[in-house]
């Protein structure tokens, strides 16, 4: 059988399990609806370090450490880390990874930067170049706000359609054998750009990515809705998942009786007053290495369609008048084979 699926999705001959996985989060992540999913709560988003910045490189540090233990393996046994946040020149994870020592992969995906990690691990794993990866994103509020918005001490007011960039970081151990979660199929997304340039919208921006590669997905593999228990999208928050599941109605690919996404999932939207929803590269990543991995380790779920959507821009470029350029990675992960 071809490990090529139509154009944009491959099928994994030896898949690869999820070995383990870690997550930490912020204060506000820890107060909410999933709280208990995550091993560690910061009790100060500074995480003892002087700035937000260096924060968010501990956030990388001390997750990928935590994983490495839960799986019993040491750095050395490591054959690749592939990691990427959302600062310029990912600062973040060039700075929280370097003491490792593992041969690193650096990955800009905006917020799909968890799901690219976990295909290019994934690939590598099958294709027997490796035995064991590690997969690492992180995103926090102050720096990302920093960066991409205004700085917090401005204090502006946040549209409705807005969403709160999660202080968090997921870490995946991934081998080359074990007994699952398994990641069997991979659909690379395409840059989807619909001319969306208001950036307090990612959910309408980064919509129109999700819906091409999950039509994709569908159609490259013959699979439907009906095989998977949950459809799992990071990060589309409220209105980009009410567009996305209208936009999936009008196809024989109607998702909403399977849909969730961890932007919806991470806050209490209305008692958070999160606005959308989570957003940033630590939404999917801690959602996805933490109550969704519980999950398929219980076998209350089984099989799994994992869309992380990701905003391809920077403030230049959006200050220079242009759109929002957006991408969508999606693996399926089952329980059993």
């Amino acid at each position: 059988m071809s490990k090529r699926l139509g154009k944009q999705t491959v099928y994994l001959q030896n898949p690869p399990t999820i070995l383990a996985t870690s997550t930490t989060v912020g204060q506000k992540e820890g107060s909410g609806p999933l709280a208990q999913s995550f091993d560690t709560v910061l009790e100060d988003d500074y995480y003892g370090e002087k700035t937000w910045e260096k924060a968010e490189s501990k956030l990388q540090k001390e997750t990928a450490r935590a994983a490495l233990e839960k799986a019993s393996l040491s750095p050395s046994q490591i054959n690749y880390i592939l990691a990427g946040d959302l600062l310029n020149q990912c600062v973040g994870t060039h700075y929280g990874l370097r003491d490792l020592e593992i041969p690193f992969l650096g990955l800009y995906g905006a917020c799909s930067t968890m799901v690219e990690s976990m295909s290019i691990g994934a690939m590598l794993l099958d294709g027997d170049y490796a035995d064991y990866v590690m997969s690492v994103t992180s995103s926090h509020f102050c720096s990302a706000e920093r960066q991409f918005r205004v700085p917090l001490e401005y204090g502006g007011q946040r549209p409705p359609s807005a969403q709160w960039t999660v202080t968090g970081a997921g870490c995946a151990v991934l081998a080359k054998q074990g007994n699952g979660p398994f990641i069997t199929h991979i659909t690379t997304g395409k840059i989807v750009d619909m001319g969306i340039t208001d950036t307090n919208n990612m959910g309408a921006a980064m919509a129109p990515a999700a819906f091409e590669t999950i039509t994709t997905h569908f159609e490259d593999t013959g699979l439907s809705p009906s095989f998977y228990d949950l459809i799992l999208t990071g990060d589309l928050g409220v209105i980009g998942s009410k567009i996305l599941l209208e936009s999936m109605a009008k196809t024989q690919f109607d998702i909403a009786s399977k849909h969730n996404d961890c932007g919806k999932m991470i806050f209490d939207i209305e008692k958070q007053d999160v606005h959308s929803g989570g957003s940033g590269c630590g939404c999917c990543g801690a959602v996805l290495c933490g109550p969704i991995f519980e999950k398929l380790q219980s076998g209350e779920l089984n099989k799994i369609l994992v869309v992380a959507t990701g905003a391809l821009m920077n403030t230049t470029i959006i200050q220079q008048g242009e759109s929002i350029p957006s991408i969508a990675h999606a693996i399926t992960i089952q329980k059993t084979l």
